[in-house]
């Protein structure tokens, strides 16, 4: 399933509209958006990864050189997270990388993968926070539209953060 974003005001979240007013602020001050940091691997970065799919553990040194690998794409791949800050671990993740086309008017299109909320923090619109968050960087880096593969089983959650579906996903394993 193949879902493109719909209207990119969609995604400007207030606290307001994600909870009510007197619990807003803690809730932002405890679930904060931020890029990913090198020592977010010690504070549960790939063992959240492994409950979206297939992660094998990841050395302190593959991690570490994977992070300066992207490193050097600066903001054309953004890794997020939202650490909790009461207990230190990273509690939701997503990514977006920016495609450079010819068609458009030599356009570029946001690509959004590796979303996930931790199992015990779902319900607390951290996913849509990570979501806006990306789609947020897409629009600011010039794209003309953002998209992302889902599961069917995810199909209304993107619907609520903007997206709808649009033609098929393919895809073919090499291993």
């Amino acid at each position: 399933m193949f879902l493109t974003l719909k209207n990119n005001s969609e995604f400007l979240l207030s606290a307001e509209r994600m909870q009510s007013k007197e619990s807003s602020f803690n809730e932002e001050e405890s679930f904060p958006v931020r890029k990913l940091e090198i020592s977010d691997k010690r504070k549960g970065f790939i063992e959240l990864l492994q409950q979206l799919t297939v992660c094998d553990s990841v050395s302190d040194k593959e991690f570490e050189g994977r992070f300066q690998e992207l490193s050097l794409y600066s903001d054309e791949h953004l890794v997020c997270v939202i650490e909790d800050n009461c207990s230190g671990k990273i509690v939701a993740t997503g990514s977006v990388f920016i495609e450079k086309k010819f068609i458009r008017n030599c356009g570029k299109v946001g690509h959004i993968e590796d979303v996930v909320v931790d199992s015990n923090a779902r319900g607390m619109q951290l996913g849509k926070k990570i979501i806006a968050f990306l789609s947020d960087h897409a629009r600011s880096m010039g794209c003309y539209k953002v998209i992302l593969d889902c599961s069917t089983d995810n199909k209304v959650f993107y619907e609520k953060c903007g997206f709808k579906q649009k033609e098929i996903q393919m895809v073919k394993y090499f291993t």
